[in-house]
């Protein structure tokens, strides 16, 4: 396939793929669950306004948001997911008042042709649409106004200082008085209110609701769809399909003509530019953040067991758990970003062979930037979640409360303009290469490309507004998740372990353009659309999740012929002496590639098909898939891309492999232990629970608060103190590399 076919195969996917999300990001928009004016009953008393909801939602963001539970599936795993919890002690309550008026008994107590009557009673009363779209006013029953009022006493409760609540508050991790103002109370209440009425209430004129009938709940008739179901099955045949092609495709590949691997290493002479030299703090940066990532989720981890305390010490008080997993997630990213960005400055020097004027001082501001970002927004998000800001003060400075893009605005931004900083840098230096006709200039253009689309995207984040509805806010969210972090990164490391392997006369630049452009046009081909299967279930209309299934299916594809590019790479370490000094990036890249069969491939679609993930959604077997992908794929690439610019900026130097072996086999055994033992059992234990009694039980303090799941917890302590060692071994052998007790004594 020629290079020409492959550009206007690359552009006609791009231009197609965001024509249809953008078009179906318009149908969420005008479709999204309505906030009411206000909420009143039948006798015309007002409960609440739809000001009162935007500004609980605010209220739900200063405490840690998507940090503390889940709402619409999406958040932490410990506390309930509130859409679900809220919705069913509605439900339970409203069928208690019904039975004891008409028969004078509890629910529990009546026969089951009662119950079927009563419950076909409730799902009149809360699945019909009582919105009025003219004048914006939403009209409930006083049934419902009491059940209202009974569920806002006890969140009101918990997230005070209710003793009664204390156990359960342990439970959740909740610290106490985890809101401060009194008035902040009743406007949390009244947001989940809104989010579990979206969960139950039907579209106009449709039978499903507007989150496509879910969560899980039999008492309000809350059921898998018949769409839901087929496009499950359309997702397995498209899976299947692709993997025949793609299978077919690389059979031919294979037998072209590999190429020759140098007996000598062609860039023993290579001299470092100022800039590149000044690369090596980020390194530095990395190693600490990720040592300060790795502390953060075994506290997280621990709250988990003990509650409110890191054995036995009361650690909530200071540190909260909805502030430690916020740190531990947003660090992550923090750190493999940074990696990826300081490879990309160093490479660029070398691949256009031109140090532009003052790249080192560009080099050295932009570090001092990132610096302040990391420490302002993590400082920012504790400020935030202890309640020492204002709605507005704390959306901009504080915790706006989305998972992955939890900083404030103010940091958002900040941080946008350090990728505009670091893509001017890039492009500066890239520049005089390009204009060179040579046989790399396809690859320079698509890495180009995605050092654009790095910068650019990122800017998705800044599309929603502090009171934007949740739905419209998670469309954009995963623009920034998937699409950012999952996508065009992915192309960017494509990118630049190819102009590694071409430098080092390893791979011809015409095999790696074609290749590079092939799988980037595979992996985009169901990247893009693929974003959808995030938004099954928040308030989205069925079309997205018949996108999201068949195009998820889609992505997994290439990631089945992850075992020949792994195997390309172990005879890669072994093809000559010289070679043998990348040995551990390369076993990097060699881990990445099987991440991204199991972690990325196997574990995604566990989740991913509509029907499994109706019942997983918002449950520990989404973790699996988080930590396999995100740690596996993207943090090893990160490492071995910072180990692969370590080895080059020293290339004399004889390293001490001892502490950087136990590192990369402690890291990914840990990683495999860590959700082998428990993550994994945990989330398949609370599937069976949620088909079996829905979403809320397998969430409950009741359920996860058996021995056996007890049991499970507590042994991630295995997987957790092995892939902690093999983090702590690395950053010593990266600091080695400076002190000189890494590097091997001439």
């Amino acid at each position: 396939m020629t290079t020409r076919k492959l550009w206007i195969g690359f552009i006609t996917v791009m231009t197609l793929s965001f024509s249809v999300l953008i078009y179906f990001g318009r149908e969420i928009y005008r479709q999204a669950p309505p906030i009411p004016v206000k909420v009143i009953t039948t006798d015309g008393t007002v409960l609440f306004t739809g000001q009162n909801i935007k500004d609980g939602q605010n209220v739900w963001q200063s405490m840690g948001g998507q940090e503390v539970g889940t709402v619409w599936g999406h958040g932490a795993y410990l506390a309930p997911d509130w859409s679900a919890d809220w919705l069913h002690k509605e439900a339970v309550y409203i069928l208690n008042k019904l039975a004891m008026k008409q028969d004078g008994i509890p629910y529990d107590q009546l026969s089951e042709e009662r119950k079927a009557f009563l419950k076909i009673v409730l799902q009149k009363e809360l699945r019909k649409n009582t919105y009025d779209p003219s004048t914006g006013v939403l009209t409930i029953s006083e049934l419902r106004a009491e059940a209202i009022a009974s569920n806002s006493k006890f969140y009101g409760g918990l997230f005070t200082n209710d003793p009664a609540q204390a156990g359960l508050r342990n439970s959740y991790s909740i610290p106490e008085n985890a809101l401060k103002d009194q008035q902040r109370v009743p406007l949390l209440n009244n947001f989940f209110f809104w989010i579990s009425w979206a969960c139950v209430t039907e579209r106009p004129g449709q039978s499903i609701t507007y989150t496509n009938n879910w969560p899980a709940e039999e008492l309000v008739g809350n059921r898998p769809t018949g769409s839901l179901l087929l496009w499950t099955g359309f997702s397995v045949i498209v899976l299947i399909a692709g993997i025949g092609l793609m299978v077919w495709y690389y059979a031919r590949r294979r037998d072209e003509e590999s190429d020759v691997i140098p007996l000598t290493f062609p860039l023993l002479k290579e001299i470092q530019t100022p800039s590149q030299k000044a690369t090596v703090k980020y390194f530095w940066i990395v190693s600490a953040l990720l040592l300060v990532q790795v502390l953060m989720g075994v506290i997280t981890a621990h709250f988990g067991v003990e509650g409110q305390a890191f054995y036995g010490f009361p650690l909530a008080k200071y540190l909260p758990y909805s502030v430690s997993r916020t740190w531990h997630i947003q660090i992550a990213i923090f750190w493999i970003a940074t990696s990826w960005l300081a490879t990309g400055l160093y490479y660029a020097p070398a691949i256009s062979g031109v140090e532009p004027k003052f790249q080192r001082l560009g080099v050295n501001f932009l570090f001092s930037a990132l610096l302040l970002i990391v420490v302002g927004s993590l400082a920012g998000q504790w400020f935030g979640v202890m309640q020492k800001l204002g709605y507005v003060q704390n959306f901009w400075f504080g915790h706006q409360g989305y998972e992955y893009v939890d900083l404030g605005r103010f940091w958002q931004i900040f941080l946008f303009v350090g990728l505009i900083i670091w893509l001017l840098l890039m492009g500066r230096a890239i520049y005089p290469a390009l204009k060179q006709k040579s046989e790399s200039r396809s690859l320079l253009i698509l890495f180009l490309i995605s050092t654009i689309a790095i910068a650019g995207f990122y800017g998705a984040g800044l599309m929603w507004g502090r009171q934007t509805n949740l739905a419209v806010a998670e469309y954009w969210r995963w623009w920034v998740v998937h699409l950012w972090v999952e996508g065009f990164f992915e192309v960017f490391a494509a990118v630049v372990v190819a102009f590694l392997f071409v430098r080092l006369q390893i791979l011809k630049a015409s095999t790696a353009t074609t290749a590079v452009l092939f799988s980037t046009i595979v992996f985009l081909s169901g990247g893009i659309l693929g974003t959808f299967h995030h938004l099954y279930f928040t308030g989205t209309p069925t079309a997205i999740m018949a996108l999201g299934a068949t195009f998820s299916a889609l992505e997994v594809v290439p990631l089945v012929l992850m075992g020949f590019e792994a195997w390309d790479n172990v005879k890669l370490s072994r093809s000559t002496t010289w070679i043998k000094a990348y040995k551990w990036p390369v076993y990097c890249f060699i881990a990445v590639a099987f991440w991204n069969l199991v972690g990325a491939g196997i574990f995604g679609f566990l989740i991913n098909p509509p029907i499994a993930l109706y019942y997983m959604q918002g449950l520990n077997t989404t973790p699996v898939h988080g930590h396999t992908a995100l740690f596996g794929v993207y943090g090893m690439l990160g490492i071995g891309l910072m180990l692969f610019v370590l080895r080059d900026m020293n290339k004399e130097a004889i390293w001490k492999e001892k502490w950087v072996k136990f590192a990369f086999w402690s890291i990914n055994i840990g990683l495999s232990a860590m959700v082998l033992f428990s993550v994994l059992p945990i989330g398949l234990a609370q599937t069976v629970a949620s088909v079996q009694h829905g979403l809320w039980y397998a969430r409950s303090a009741e359920f996860l608060n058996q021995p056996a799941m007890e049991t499970l917890k507590w042994l991630r302590v295995i997987g957790d103190t092995i892939f902690a060692s093999g983090t702590v071994a690395l950053a010593w052998f990266i600091f080695g590399l400076k002190g000189g007790w890494s590097i091997e004594k001439k």
